[in-house]
């Protein structure tokens, strides 16, 4: 088991350089082209940081392993809220636009809360299983369409708002970048995906376990360290941008696709707890932005009690 935890931790490393490196090159190339910041975020800083947790997927889903990727996917966007904007908040409070809250938050909510109830088939449906088919993927896959006209609109709109800063990168370098970023990715993802499932056949755990606690957080580092650089430096329009965008990409594209692709999924293991932490963080992170317009530090404490006490939760249901 040595072994297979050392080659999982180079993995992660593959992973989280290859996302690092994959932001530079994209996030230069929008510069280039003049993009706003606040796109920026919500695309191709969300997109690089999701860029993990896709690549983990369609490897768990190409190897059988479903419950791997229902537990990457709402790990991931509970970590991000709970633990990673309550860290941004501690360290700084988060102030929240406008737009972010009319817009943004909600579709975030909607689309945590569709996942849930495609999730509920014998709730709901008196279904014989809880299931995701292929149309429920093309049902998410046509809210993501939302989101993107949205995007479209708002980078129509923010024009004027480009940023004034010089890119770090040229053309040729940038692109460059985002395929070695993208190299290791693909190749982490293989390194996570086989060594986590071998080391929950060894330790007896199941994979909604090791999905939910050790691929979660491994594959939301780019987030976690895009946030504490964010927040330190006053950036919060990517910081918030940053999370919205992962989540919303989290569900639609790092779900939606390998299940449209790859076909129906049945999770073996999932407990209720963990759509009600989905749901329930995004409704918290939305309630709160839209009454007081910023999360300060108090709420980013609560966030990290309610993360701690759902990890404890874990373990014993």
């Amino acid at each position: 088991m040595i072994v297979n935890i050392v080659l999982l931790v180079f993995g992660f490393v593959l992973l989280i350089k290859g996302a690092d490196i994959f932001v530079d090159g994209a996030s230069s190339t929008a510069q280039n082209f003049k993009v706003p910041k606040m796109l920026i975020g919500l695309t191709i800083v969300a997109f690089g940081t999701s860029a993990p947790e896709f690549a983990v997927s369609m490897q768990a889903l190409a190897s059988g392993s479903t419950d791997m990727v229902l537990g990457n996917v709402i790990g991931s966007c509970i970590l991000n809220i709970l633990l990673i904007i309550g860290i941004g908040a501690m360290i700084k409070p988060i102030k929240i636009k406008d737009n972010t809250v009319k817009k943004e938050l909600p579709i975030a909510l909607l689309i945590s809360s569709l996942l849930t109830v495609i999730m509920l088939d014998v709730k709901l449906g008196n279904g014989l299983l809880n299931q995701i088919t292929r149309s429920d993927a093309i049902v998410i896959l046509l809210f993501f369409s939302v989101f993107v006209y949205y995007l479209i609109a708002l980078a129509k709109q923010n024009k004027e708002q480009n940023q004034e800063e010089k890119p770090k990168f040229g053309f040729i370098k940038s692109f460059i970048f985002v395929g070695l970023g993208l190299a290791g990715i693909i190749i982490g993802s293989d390194f996570v995906v086989d060594n986590a499932a071998a080391i929950a056949k060894t330790l007896g755990l199941s994979e909604r376990i090791i999905s939910l606690t050790i691929i979660a957080f491994g594959t939301s580092l780019p987030e976690l360290v895009t946030t504490i650089v964010s927040s330190k430096k006053d950036e919060q329009d990517i910081l918030v941008g940053n999370i919205i965008g992962s989540n919303i990409f989290n569900i639609c594209i790092v779900l939606g696709i390998p299940v449209a692709i790859f076909g129906t999924i049945t999770p073996q293991s999932f407990s209720y707890i963990d759509l009600i932490m989905l749901v329930g963080s995004a409704l918290f992170l939305f309630i709160v932005s839209k009454t007081k317009k910023q999360i300060s530090r108090f709420e980013g404490f609560l966030m990290l009690l309610a993360f701690v006490i759902y990890y404890f939760l874990i373990f014993i249901i």
